[in-house]
Order: structure tokens, then sequence, then C-alpha cells
């Protein structure tokens, strides 16, 4: 299979309500997302101009639907902002059903990506860092 990934870069906040630990409070990350498709049919050249996919492209459909949408903003998700409410009003806060985990943010991004990603490519694979040695990741 023949797979193309860019990489993305974004800063954003959040807090894990109900767990028992530092990541209870809410604290920020530098994300690394891994943004890997792949094309459906690669048992020959690609014709011109050879790309699965550009890279620009991507880059553009990644930028617009995910990173301007998290980078620079608080998530929290209802549980939390039920038990501080001070948190409800702010133009920068994100508030979710579920808990921002690096798991749940994984699943948020490919579920829009999957809407926004067809044609002859498709997605294949998703990977968020939320530090330089701990990940998120999900494969097709």
């Amino acid at each position: 299979m023949l797979r193309i990934t860019k990489i993305f870069h974004f800063e954003m906040a959040h807090a894990i309500h109900g767990y028992d630990g530092a990541c209870k409070n809410i604290h920020g990350h530098s994300y690394e997302l891994h943004v890997t498709v792949s094309s459906n049919d690669d048992k020959d050249y690609i014709s011109a101009p050879g790309f699965v996919i550009d890279f620009k492209e991507i880059k553009k459909l990644v930028k617009t639907s995910i990173i301007e949408k998290l980078d620079h903003k608080l998530v929290l998700s209802e549980g939390f902002v039920a038990k501080n409410s001070l948190f409800n009003n702010e133009e920068n806060i994100i508030i979710w059903k579920v808990e921002p985990s690096a798991e749940n943010i994984l699943i948020y991004i490919r579920n829009i990506l999957f809407e926004k990603i067809s044609g002859s490519t498709k997605l294949v694979q998703l990977k968020l860092y939320e530090t330089k040695d701990s990940f998120a990741e999900w494969t097709s």
C-alpha cells in the first residue's frame, strides 16, 4: 500500500474530569498530528501529476477543518464545566460531551477527516502526539 503522511502542529489545553491525577487540572500541550492517506489503487504508477494527493491539499483540508478549530483553544467536557461554571462563557473554550483525552481528540479528528477525504484517496492512519514520547494512534 502506498501511503503519504503530512505532519501538523497545534497548541491546545484541556482537563480530564474524573481523573485522579495531574491531568484533572487545566493544562496544555504542543500537539503533533500525523495524517496518513493512501491511494485506493496503487497497482501501477500514478498518472500525472503523480500524487496520491497533493500535500498542499492535505494541508489546506486539515488546517481549515482541524487546526483552526483546536489551535489555542481550551477543550473541556460537559462534566468539567458542570463542576466549574466559571469556564462556560469564554470565547476560546470548546465544550464536548466526552473527555478531551488524546484518544477522544483523535476520534474527533478521524470523524471530521472521514467526511472530508474522498475520491481516490482514503484516510488510513492518524497519530496524535500529546508529548514527544506519548501518542494515540488510529489505523484503518
